[in-house]
């Protein structure tokens, strides 16, 4: 039984600057504004970075894992701006500053879908800080904490 995404591709984009091969989030399922989200991805065995990560055992790359968290960490960001009564503000230019604590538990694999879990944790003038979570059924793939910087101008 799938359920209709809360955010699609359409309105991933709206936010995200990333673009096909390195937009690491095809849906948002769970959302709670300034809270969390929760988005999937699923892993497809075409993907380019397969070709050499690893040919005859295929992993979905730990650090594109951590990419795919930040952009679900940005798209909390993102719609929590954009769902904001006073205005909808437009959310901020994002990068990726910090991971900490990150710990690699499982692999992803082609085939699989990838939730992907941001908690809003504390922000500092233009930081916001978050705890991810990266899983796979019930299995836990990576998790830990990761720190996103808003810029000044578009990128």
């Amino acid at each position: 039984m799938n359920k209709k995404p809360l955010f699609g591709l359409d309105e991933i984009l709206s936010i995200l600057p990333h673009r096909p091969p390195f937009l690491f989030v095809d849906e948002v399922i769970r959302f709670k504004a300034n809270q969390m989200i929760i988005a999937q991805r699923t892993i497809r065995s075409d993907e380019p970075w397969f070709e050499g990560h690893f040919p005859q055992k295929a992993i979905m790359p730990g650090a594109l894992v951590l990419d795919a968290l930040a952009q679900t960490s940005g798209l909390l960001l993102g719609f929590s701006q954009k769902t904001e009564p006073r205005g909808k503000k437009e959310p901020p230019a994002l990068f990726f500053l910090a991971s900490s604590q990150i710990k690699f538990i499982s692999t992803a694999l082609p085939g699989e879908t990838l939730n992907l879990i941001s908690e809003s944790r504390e922000k500092f003038e233009k930081l916001y800080s978050y705890d991810v979570e990266a899983t796979v059924g019930r299995k836990t793939v990576a998790k830990g904490i990761l720190t996103l910087a808003a810029i000044e101008g578009n990128l």
